[in-house]
């Protein structure tokens, strides 16, 4: 008789938002309501992760929404919808995005919701074996808890920094800016993503930005991720860097290793595809982090990652995405 394979848990820091899209290129234009936000990261890792993993989500829900977060978190496979997920009174975050010409013009937040407390997240992140960490709306969680988290975590965690690099303004509109304490929140964390034009807002007036990623990847940090639209996405990574993420918490605090830093680029094959953009940097990097911890190479796992985020282009909403990325079903394209 065949064992039981043992059971590893992810934990998900994110916020579920619920987007109204609006796509002006459209003959007639059309707009879509549905899940998204950190919905589109859980199911990609779903479709990602080994058997043996099960994904603990780390999220405030407000009332209004909690019936239809709830089954929507039911219906991925591999996710525990109970552990992790707390009901506030606060109304629940919803995203309007307005695209012409497969290109992002504009994005407004409503419903920001107060961020984790550290006393709150400690007790959910217990049991887990590793974080991926993706701020969806920016607010998940402060500096301080992030250091915390970091300090009394020993797992390896995972952040997608993305809306880090956006101010909020009166009504909302998102707006993009430098990170402030940019030097403390990458050292937050063991791997961190962002796409092009956030890599370059990190590097604003402090020169070329790849040679201020090599200087800043370390034990401490041992990659940095650049997602590059269709042109793939590229790496930095520290000298001597393993790909298994259950090696990095144990260079935490080490001095820095003899060797300079690696830069790499992963092409994206094949055409570029025409459709919804909409959370295609959380498929990335939710695949990639997957792949990682299932123990493909960085290079593999950036492959995989390329083509999933390429197919999420045929799909709209994270509703059933990962069903889509696995071949199972045709995509979702609600009217």
């Amino acid at each position: 008789m065949t064992p039981p394979m043992p059971t590893h848990t992810l934990g998900v820091l994110g916020t579920l938002v619920w987007d109204t899209i609006h796509r002006h290129d459209e003959s007639p234009p059309r707009s879509t309501e549905e899940w998204g936000g950190i919905g589109y990261a859980l199911e990609a890792l779903s479709a990602g992760l080994p058997e043996s993993w099960r994904i603990r989500p780390l999220h405030r829900v407000g009332e209004d929404l909690a019936y239809e977060a709830r089954s929507f978190l039911a219906s991925i496979r591999g996710v525990d919808p109970r552990t992790g997920v707390e009901i506030v009174p606060e109304p629940h975050p919803r995203v309007e995005l307005h695209y012409r010409a497969g290109r992002r013009e504009s994005e407004r937040l409503t419903g920001v919701m107060a961020p984790w407390a550290w006393e709150k997240l400690e007790p959910l992140v217990q049991g887990c074996d590793a974080l991926y960490v993706n701020f969806i709306t920016g607010f998940e969680m402060e500096l301080t808890t992030a250091t915390l988290l970091r300090e009394r975590f020993d797992g390896p965690i995972y952040a997608d920094l993305h809306s880090l690099f956006l101010g909020l303004g009166r009504r909302g509109d998102r707006i993009p800016r430098p990170l402030p304490h940019w030097t403390h929140w990458l050292h937050a964390f063991d791997a961190v993503q962002m796409n092009e034009r956030e890599f370059h807002l990190l590097a604003r007036g402090k020169g070329d930005p790849w040679a201020l990623a090599a200087r800043l990847v370390g034990p401490e940090l041992p990659l940095i991720a650049v997602t590059l639209e269709e042109r793939g996405a590229a790496y930095v990574v520290s000298s001597g860097f393993a790909s298994d993420p259950f090696s990095w918490p144990g260079l935490r605090g080490r001095m820095a290793l003899p060797g300079p830093a690696r830069i790499g680029q992963v092409p994206q094959k094949g055409p570029e595809r025409i459709g919804d953009p909409t959370g295609c940097g959380d498929v990335w990097g939710s695949t990639t982090f997957s792949r990682l911890l299932a123990g493909d190479t960085l290079d593999d796992a950036m492959k995989r990652a390329n083509r999933m985020a390429a197919r999420n282009v045929d799909h709209r909403g994270a509703r059933g995405l990962a069903r889509y990325l696995l071949g199972e079903s045709p995509g979702e394209r609600r009217a």
